[in-house]
């Protein structure tokens, strides 16, 4: 049996579900300071989900990185945006002043990782 693995294919798929994930997750970041944007929540869990699925795909390649890459951002931006919801129903404010700075620093890590795909670079550890 001669088992035949076309990689060039398999990065081609994995680059362009890259461009797609950091793409929903840019939505997230810019529609998380828009008033009325509640749908990014549904983004940022799908988005998610679709990196942990697709994950395994990657081993063993310079890919993998860009999806631990997104799994952390996701991971600690859901995690920020939740602790300061509260503010959000106590006073709107602040809510927005730390959302918008969370969004910041997501937008960065999304953009950051987003040129490296492109360049066909690996992610910092």
């Amino acid at each position: 049996m001669n088992d035949v693995i076309d990689v060039p294919d398999r990065d081609r798929s994995l680059k362009t579900f890259g461009h797609i994930s950091y793409l929903l997750h840019t939505i997230v970041a810019i529609a998380a300071v828009l008033p009325g944007a509640q749908a990014s929540i549904g983004l940022l869990v799908v988005a998610f989900v679709l990196d942990l699925v697709k994950r395994g795909d990657a081993v063993g390649t310079w890919q993998e990185s860009h999806f631990r890459w997104r799994i952390r951002s996701v991971l600690w931006s859901g995690g920020l945006y939740l602790i300061t919801l509260p503010l959000w129903f106590l006073l709107l404010v602040p809510g927005w002043i730390a959302w918008a700075l969370i969004s910041i620093w997501f937008l960065y890590r999304v953009l950051r990782g987003w040129t490296s795909l492109q360049a066909n670079r690996p992610m910092p550890e």
